[in-house]
């Protein structure tokens, strides 16, 4: 009796060592040091944050009630999402499944039969039995199993919540694409009114001798250049509209919204620890539920060297009591043990290890370049919000002193000091820093909704 009991203290030690029973742990060489690059240097990583801006609620990020209505009916209707929340019930029955393995299986099995030999009585024979079947997870295969469905449920839940935050970044970037477009157009048809407005001009002093017919035609090119740009520009707003509505599971139609310059947004940008990139981004979440899914996936082909136990057992009534029969029927009962051994498929047992412990390295390295490509996207939202604000400052600064030039050049020309092509100059040059500042502008609010994504942001 010492001697099974030292036996199994040791398989029991034997079996731990090779990791059959211990569940996942996050792999300590998975680097996230210094994912953010300063802003403001070449070089230097950026100082975490101690809060971390993708915890924010959604609706206290983007306040237009107009794109909150569109973000609302987004989650609530699109296809994508619809089905990332199926997959995620699908996992759910999956994990159920799994841990009902861990119970024994009772099926009612009965069976009746007739037989005849030749001018005799017929006889007839029954068995109403109800048979169990327990396996016994003495090696940890139905563990891991178990372990490997929550991981897939997890890794579904990940993508769900994946599938969420780029929904409503989207959303948001398609909302505020329209409201830069409304505003460049905006701003093309004033300029067009205006060339219209220099044709006539041309004409009359042409009329009156005071230019000449090149001078005309220059001015009417340059209103053709501007009125091209404003069917290029509905263009735009046209298929804008229509990949919004498809985000939106509706039919191509008109988007109900605000305008660029009443959009408020969050002024300062957070990001937090390089380390909430590991808890609070969904896809690398799901990079790591796929590693963990991995490993244990591992775990069963290392599980499946050991013997497979199982424990059968019936009971029931029948009236077949060897070759006699008897009536009314007696009570039937029996139990078997049966332990199913690996041999001759041995080789094929280690190929499958071999092929799972090489998936469990690919899914690491693929959870180790997710956290890289969000460090990216962090970076690169946090620059590209700095460059914008940059740019703004002076495309501003140059609207301010184009209107003055464009005014200069207007009373030179009247006063003859100044030819019309440098008043077309100076106003080609103003509608182009108008457009670069809209342009900064939805550039801005563009990096915000790319670093609120980034840091995982939008979830439930």
């Amino acid at each position: 009796m010492k001697k099974q009991i030292i036996y199994m203290v040791c398989a029991t030690a034997l079996l731990s060592s090779c990791h059959i029973y211990k569940a996942y742990d996050r792999p300590k060489d998975i680097d996230t040091a210094a994912l953010y690059r300063d802003p403001a240097s070449e070089t230097d990583t950026l100082a975490s944050d101690t809060t971390n801006m993708g915890n924010i609620p959604w609706e206290d990020v983007f306040r237009d009630p107009k794109l909150q209505a569109l973000i609302s009916q987004g989650l609530e209707n699109n296809v994508d999402f619809q089905t990332a929340i199926l997959r995620v019930e699908e996992a759910k029955v999956m994990l159920t499944s799994a841990r009902l393995s861990f119970l024994p299986s009772l099926n009612l099995a009965p069976q009746g039969t007739i037989s005849r030999f030749d001018t005799h009585r017929a006889t007839k024979t029954y068995q109403l039995p109800a048979v169990s079947s327990w396996e016994v997870d003495l090696f940890g295969k139905l563990l891991n199993a178990s372990r490997e469905a929550k991981a897939n449920m997890l890794q579904s839940e990940a993508y769900r919540q994946a599938v969420r935050s780029q929904l409503i970044a989207g959303i948001a970037n398609s909302y505020y694409t329209l409201l830069m477009l409304d505003r460049q157009l905006a701003i093309s048809v004033e300029t067009a009114a205006i060339w219209k407005e220099n044709v006539r001009a041309m004409e009359a002093m042409k009329e009156a001798g005071m230019t000449n017919e090149a001078a005309v035609t220059q001015a009417k090119a340059n209103s053709h250049q501007v009125e091209a740009s404003l069917a290029d520009l509905r263009r735009q707003i046209r298929e804008t509209e229509n990949a919004l509505s498809v985000l939106l599971a509706q039919a191509p139609q008109t988007i109900v919204r605000g305008t660029l310059e009443n959009q408020e947004m969050p002024e300062e940008l957070t990001a937090g620890v390089p380390l909430q990139l590991l808890e609070n981004r969904p896809d690398v979440k799901a990079a790591e539920m796929a590693l963990a899914s991995a490993y244990y996936v591992t775990n069963q082909a290392r599980a499946a060297f050991y013997p497979q136990i199982t424990i059968t057992g019936s009971a029931g009534w029948t009236n077949a009591a060897g070759s006699a029969i008897i009536n009314p029927g007696k009570l039937i009962l029996s139990a078997v043990g049966s332990l199913a051994q690996p041999i001759f498929n041995h080789g094929k047992l280690i190929a499958n290890l071999k092929v799972s412990k090489a998936e469990e390295q690919i899914a690491q390295m693929n959870y180790q370049q997710s956290i890289l490509n969000a460090g990216r996207e962090v970076s690169d939202a946090l620059y590209l919000y700095d460059a914008a604000s940059q740019k703004l400052i002076q495309h501003s600064a140059q609207i301010e002193e184009l209107k003055k030039t464009v005014e200069y050049t207007q009373a030179l020309f009247h006063s003859g000091d100044a030819s019309y092509l440098e008043i077309l100059t100076a106003q080609q040059s103003l509608l182009s820093a108008q457009l670069n500042e809209v342009s900064d502008a939805f550039q801005r609010i563009q990096a915000i909704i790319n670093l609120y994504e980034a840091i995982g942001g939008g979830r439930e």
